[in-house]
């Protein structure tokens, strides 16, 4: 049995699915299990309620960890690893952002890396995943482009290695079934670098229309985050994090995705082009 966190997410919804496509017995994790449609078990888990987790990881053999970003995730990891090592889990795959252990406070992997030092000096044995931008953080971009506006941009030509999320959730599947895994931790890029006026050209390519981009100062899109209601450390790590992007500190591209799945890493035009109807 393999229990997934964060199942109705982007990237736990497509490793729910695929585990089930390949006859894995699935148990799917989420805070409203009535409001989730999974080819799996659904049941109830909270982070901040550790009696759901016991109940959650009782059982199971092995446990994707994902959760969503933010300054919480700390927090969550290590309540979901006590119940790890509580119930003798033998595998846990975490989900965690690329960077992380750097140098640097201007990454979100500063959240995910206390979560990864304690899985690494756990019984358990462990992978870890480092993705890049996800191709689907672009869906934000749709009712600019449906309202035929301009697409706000903060890291001005700072180019990242984006993944297609469905490469992040085949290699955690590969990782959650398969052997050969074990203590590696890899940082998962697409195939080339884009900026986001690179994303924005692809998008236009795909949709055969010209669409603009703006550039919006940080301080603006901090005030603009703020008022919409966003905790505030989030907000003050997200602007890092963008700045980061634009002065090109996320730059890399690895084959990782590759080396696991035995095929190169999906483009962003080829996801954009099945996305279509999402922007159009």
């Amino acid at each position: 049995m393999i229990l997934v966190t964060g199942a109705t997410g982007t990237v736990g919804t497509q490793v729910v699915r695929i585990l089930a496509q390949r006859g894995e017995s699935v148990r799917a994790m989420t805070r409203s299990p009535e409001r989730a449609s999974l080819p799996a078990e659904v049941v109830r888990g909270d982070f901040n309620d550790s009696g759901s987790l016991n109940a959650a990881v009782a059982g199971v053999d092995a446990v994707f960890l994902l959760d969503a970003p933010g300054p919480w995730i700390e927090r969550h990891d290590l309540a979901m690893l006590d119940a790890v090592r509580a119930h003798g889990v033998g595998k846990v795959v975490k989900l965690s952002a690329i960077g992380t252990g750097e140098d640097t406070d201007s990454r979100v992997g500063g959240w995910h890396l206390p979560g990864e030092d304690v899985l690494r000096a756990g019984v358990a044995a462990w992978t870890i995943l480092r993705p890049s931008s996800f191709a689907t953080n672009t869906l934000a971009w749709v009712p600019m482009i449906r309202a035929g506006q301009p697409v706000a941009n903060m890291t001005g030509n700072g180019a990242q290695g984006v993944i297609d999320p469905r490469d992040v959730a085949e290699v955690a599947v590969a990782a959650l079934t398969a052997p050969g895994h074990e203590r590696r931790t890899y940082t998962l890029t697409g195939p080339e670098l884009l900026s986001a006026p690179d994303q924005v050209a692809a998008l236009g390519t795909v949709l055969g229309q010209t669409i603009e981009v703006v550039d919006v100062p940080l301080d603006v899109a901090r005030q603009q985050m703020l008022a919409a209601g966003r905790d505030p450390e989030f907000v003050d790590v997200a602007m890092r994090g963008q700045r980061l992007i634009a002065e090109g500190g996320n730059a890399r591209l690895t084959d990782d995705v590759a080396s696991v799945l035995g095929r190169p890493a999906r483009t962003y035009a080829a996801w954009a082009e099945e996305h279509r109807a999402d922007f159009g």
